[in-house]
């Protein structure tokens, strides 16, 4: 594998993972208050235009991030709402 892509999935994986202790602690706690609305809808929207980008410029490891990336922000918008 080419080292750029390499440390495309990795930057990726990480900034991905960044994203699971607060998904666990909103689950466990049932609490979102000190998650902002508008920070999350406007991160969706980053992650999905990053996600857009990455099909445009036919790059995986942008791809796959930004998907994961998408799916846990979803379910910390529907923690948010369920929550409040």
């Amino acid at each position: 594998m080419d080292t750029i892509i390499l440390v495309g999935y990795i930057a990726g994986a990480l900034t991905t993972l960044s994203f699971v202790p607060q998904v666990i602690r909103a689950w466990r706690l049932k609490e979102t208050r000190d998650l902002s609305l508008s920070m999350l809808l406007l991160f969706a929207l980053g992650v999905l235009l990053w996600t857009l980008y990455g099909v445009w410029t036919s790059s995986m490891p942008i791809i796959a991030a930004n998907v994961i990336t998408f799916v846990l922000i979803l379910v910390l918008l529907w923690m948010k709402i369920k929550y409040t």
